[in-house]
């Protein structure tokens, strides 16, 4: 249908726009037409009164069409007066001599929502949401948004906004001043706007369109405005370590919008736009966190079969995980028993989720009786007495002994179409499923600590573990709000694997003689969350070295030598010899780190021991070694078969081991750098510091293909 242009009696113009083909509208070639075609119908409409912009759609406009983006390789004079036809459209949309309104009746994203920036006013329902995204996808607005969210907010409110990309729902959205008007129902958008319109004839000239405008909150040459600008670049630089182009970018046109002329401010936009568009930063945040999230989301890796809820669960161990796994629960209504073997343990991790609820009632997002509601969907226990489950996650401590223990002791409390779980890091789930009656219904899944802030789950396929399983596992873990990834059985599966390599790999370069400090920063320039010895102090030195006993227990069940496939060369030097010295980590008091009276800590001098290298290690190479060593070790999984698809890697790396983001994740790193210069660069440091850094050609071979294609 394209758009549907609609004239009332009264002059007024509803322009609703259903793009053919589309779940969403979307700013793609298509658009263009449309949008061109309906702004001259428009210029020459006879007693028009006023337009309203509204959706047949359940979203209002997704924003731009990042297949069509992702697809750009380079930018000419064509490709930019595409981008300036595009925003020339919305200025002449401002420009009609009516009041123009903005329906919003779902998330007007991106592109959408500097269409709504042209309108006189936007009205939304309690559905909408609003957003500037771009900077997430290593992009900026270019359709006006940077331009048009200055000059309607001002560059303190403004920046927020356009450099952190969050999405503001409705209520939040008027607060914060990005819409003007809301209504109690969808269904009144087009009579409110329309209300709107006849009582203000004259309110179609833009406030930066009219005489002696100032920019709200300071002008230019203010104190406030020019000291926000300055430490808005410092802060920057803190944030994204360097190592992302757009926000950068975003912040430089933001600022100097206000010292040139609205037109003028709008090329330099475009142009910003075009200097983004092809960089490796953006093809890797498209295709990680918009294409790549979109494919997990919509379960493109999922098992084929019809859509599976689980009703009832239980969860074994009220530690800290299982603690964590019943709030993820009761926050989805997913009635849960927490089993502990005493009730006064249970109720304690009941009490997780109470503290959780009073500190979301403290930042005012959550009532008293909404955390009675969330606490109610929770039982302890220290029996079985109860009704079989749809779902059972063992969370027992990391022990294989235990688990096999446990799991048949409890396989019986699930249902007969039910599925049990065992949360594990590392414990291969083909032997723990030799503990189960029924291996075809047994999955590892393994959550990640604190479970109420991290998203990512790993469900991890044993040799016997049902297509149907796999499934019902993936279904659960959305329908509790976390995002899945299916990896086949390894020792460490993924995720644990690949951090050992991060982790090792610090180690080895303080032994190669590269001064603490300089690990940690070489860490924090590449852009890991934490650096490796402030990791190390965090989870406890003991507990390394309790995930390595364990793998010898499991050498030593196998009849093999070190059966670990992750090669860790550096823990038995530096961190079983801290741990000889009492230094055990924060808990203690002293591990990588000194830990001071006043709540500070400073890296132990004694570290230098372990520094038995004399090697000249550039900045460069550490941070070279950190990265390599981990997406090598990426690509081995996938080689192998332990990954089953390029974006699983990408989403795992980032959101379960902190793999930097702005790389798209540990194999679009390599598509980042690219494939023949990474495999070069993977050959030197295998030269100069061992076969860890070895890559098969083989294996690079499969990155040849597109990633979403690659499923192994």
């Amino acid at each position: 249908m394209g758009f549907v242009y609609e004239k009332d009696t009264a002059g007024i113009v509803t322009v609703t726009m259903d793009m053919d083909g589309q779940s969403a509208n979307t700013m793609g070639a298509a658009y263009l037409v449309l949008m061109r075609d309906t702004l001259a119908r428009l210029e020459k409409e006879e007693g028009l009164a006023g337009v309203i912009f509204a959706s047949a759609k359940k979203t209002f406009f997704a924003g731009g069409d990042l297949e069509e983006i992702l697809a750009v390789e380079t930018v000419d004079m064509h490709y930019l007066d595409f981008l300036n036809e595009n925003k020339s459209m919305f200025r002449r949309l401002e420009q009609l001599p009516v009041p123009v309104v903005a329906a919003i009746n779902g998330a007007a994203m991106g592109g959408g929502y500097e269409l709504c920036l042209g309108c006189n006013w936007r009205i939304a329902s309690p559905e909408a949401s609003v957003a500037l995204p771009e900077v997430t996808l290593g992009l900026l607005p270019a359709a006006g948004g940077i331009v048009r969210t200055v000059a309607l907010l001002g560059l303190e409110k403004a920046l927020p906004v356009l450099l952190e990309g969050r999405t503001f729902k409705a209520g939040a959205a008027l607060d914060y001043g990005l819409v003007d008007q809301l209504v109690d129902s969808r269904d009144g958008l087009i009579d409110a706007a329309k209300a709107w319109i006849l009582e203000n004839p004259q309110e179609h000239t833009q406030p930066w369109d009219k005489k002696g405008f100032k920019y709200p909150g300071g002008q230019p040459l203010d104190m406030n405005i020019r000291m926000t600008a300055t430490l808005s670049s410092a802060m920057l630089i803190n944030k994204t370590r360097g190592q992302l182009p757009a926000p950068e970018k975003i912040l430089d046109i933001a600022v100097n919008s206000m010292r040139m002329g609205f037109d003028a401010a709008l090329s330099a936009e475009s142009r910003g736009f075009c200097s983004l568009v092809t960089t490796p930063h953006a093809k890797a945040a498209i295709s990680t966190f918009f294409l790549g999230m979109q494919d997990i989301k919509n379960g493109r890796y999922r098992a084929p079969g019809a859509h599976w809820k689980a009703e009832s669960a239980a969860v074994l161990g009220a530690g800290m995980m299982g603690a964590g796994i019943s709030w993820a629960h009761a926050r989805s209504k997913l009635p849960t028993h927490l089993k502990d073997t005493e009730l006064a343990n249970a109720n304690k991790g009941k009490a997780y989720s109470e503290n959780l609820c009073d500190a979301q009632i403290k930042r005012g997002r959550m009532d008293e009786a909404a955390k009675e509601a969330l606490l109610g969907f929770i039982k302890p226990t220290e029996t079985n007495d109860f009704d079989k489950v749809d779902i059972l996650v063992e969370a027992v401590f990391e022990d294989i002994s235990l688990k096999e223990k446990v799991i048949g002791e409890t396989f019986g409390l699930v249902s007969e179409t039910g599925v049990y779980g065992s949360n594990t890091s590392t414990l291969p789930i083909s032997i723990l499923a030799e503990s189960c009656p029924e291996p075809e219904r047994f999955i590892g899944i393994h959550f990640f600590s604190p479970v109420d802030k991290m998203q990512l789950v790993e469900l991890i396929n044993g040799e016997k573990t049902s297509p149907e399983t796999t499934r019902k596992a993936y279904d659960y873990c959305v329908q509790i709000g976390k995002i899945p990834i299916v990896v086949n059985d390894s020792r460490g599966f993924f995720t644990s694997r690949v951090f050992s390599t991060f982790l090792d790999e610090a180690q080895l370069l303080l032994c190669d003689g590269l001064s603490p400090a300089a690990v940690e920063r070489a860490a924090w320039k590449v852009g890991m969350p934490a650096g490796p010895f402030a990791v190390f102090d965090e989870v406890t030195l003991t507990l390394i070295k309790k995930v390595d006993d364990t793998h010898l227990d499991l050498d030593r069940r196998l009849g093999v030598t070190d059966g670990f496939p992750a090669k860790n060369l550096g823990t038995k030097t530096v961190c079983y010899g801290l741990i000889e010295q009492g230094r055990t980590g924060r808990k203690a008091g002293a591990g990588f780190y000194d830990y001071h009276a006043d709540g500070s800590k400073t890296l132990w001098k004694g570290l230098s021991q372990f520094s038995t290298g004399n090697r000249q290690l550039s900045i460069k190479d550490a941070e070279d070694r950190l990265l390599y060593r981990q997406a090598i070790e990426t690509l081995r999984c996938f080689d192998e078969g332990v990954l089953n698809s390029e974006v699983e890697a990408n989403i795992g790396s980032i959101f379960g081991i902190g793999f930097p983001a702005w790389t798209g994740g540990a194999l679009q790193y390599i598509r980042f750098v690219g494939i023949d210069a990474f495999e070069k660069r993977a050959a030197e440091l295998a030269e100069e510091y061992g076969e860890r850094f070895e890559v098969k050609p083989s294996a690079l071979e499969k990155m040849r293909k597109p990633a979403r294609k690659n499923a192994a």
